[in-house]
């Protein structure tokens, strides 16, 4: 591997990573030569990532910890730090998505969807910064979307969120970069994940994304890997505060 993109020496920290994209960044940035710690609220479904990681020949710790908690964020990051290491890489990965017209959308939705796809990326990563400052270096990708740029019907929480995230990283980018901490998204199009299953299965919309995407097909998560390697790596030490789409030329065309 070339040694701008040589991870190896770097402790990760992957939000959200037990299954879906969360997951197949692990394994891409294990690959790279990462120590990657797993990190979901569910037990069962991490033991599970980290059982599939170490038959790939990867060991993979996981901490148990809501990123909307505070305390929880706080304790398990500082843990993560005494028993693993330094956490160098930081991706927010974690969100979640709950559809409803803006008239009939629940505040509760509205608020669960901000809390976790929003809050969550500034809970953490001001945690993690603050070790990362100390030592005068980090990196952090906070994974935004098409959505960061364009609305859709039904998704206005999320909508909103992950426009705050474009904006929240900018903002870190801003104000770390005197720390040499560079601050970047990743904003994937539409993918064949677990979370889009329902959309996949929908004739209409499957059509519709295809014809929409001029690469005329939905992404696959491993296309990922290289955008977060790349952003985790000495290869981008020159760029900060930028959102990188990965989307098939989507947001290109009309």
């Amino acid at each position: 591997m070339n040694s701008l993109f040589d991870l190896s020496g770097q402790i990760a920290l992957i939000t959200g990573s037990s299954r879906g994209l969360g997951f197949v960044l692990a394994r891409g940035l294990c690959e790279a030569g990462a120590t990657v710690v797993l990190n979901g609220r569910n037990e069962e479904i991490l033991d599970q990532a980290r059982i599939a990681l170490r038959d790939l020949g990867f060991n993979t710790p996981y901490f148990i910890f809501d990123v909307t908690n505070t305390k929880q964020v706080a304790d398990q990051v500082n843990k993560i730090e005494r028993e693993v290491g330094p956490i160098s890489i930081l991706i927010n990965n974690a969100g979640v998505q709950m559809r409803a017209p803006i008239l009939e959308l629940d505040e509760s939705i509205w608020r669960q969807v901000i809390e976790v796809n929003l809050t969550g990326v500034f809970l953490t990563s001001q945690q993690v910064a603050k070790g990362m400052a100390k030592r005068k270096t980090g990196k952090i990708i906070n994974i935004c979307s098409l959505l960061s740029e364009v609305g859709r019907p039904t998704i206005s929480p999320y909508t909103a969120a992950k426009g705050g995230v474009k904006m929240l990283t900018r903002a870190m980018a801003v104000e770390w970069a005197e720390y040499n901490i560079q601050v970047n998204g990743i904003g994937p199009g539409y993918f064949d994940t677990e979370m889009n299953t329902d959309l996949v299965n929908s004739r209409k919309f499957d059509t519709w994304i295809r014809s929409r995407t001029p690469a005329g097909r939905w992404g696959k998560p491993e296309e990922l890997i290289g955008t977060a390697v790349f952003l985790s790596s000495r290869a981008s030490s020159f760029i900060t505060g930028q959102i990188v789409y990965v989307d098939g030329g989507v947001l290109a065309s009309l």
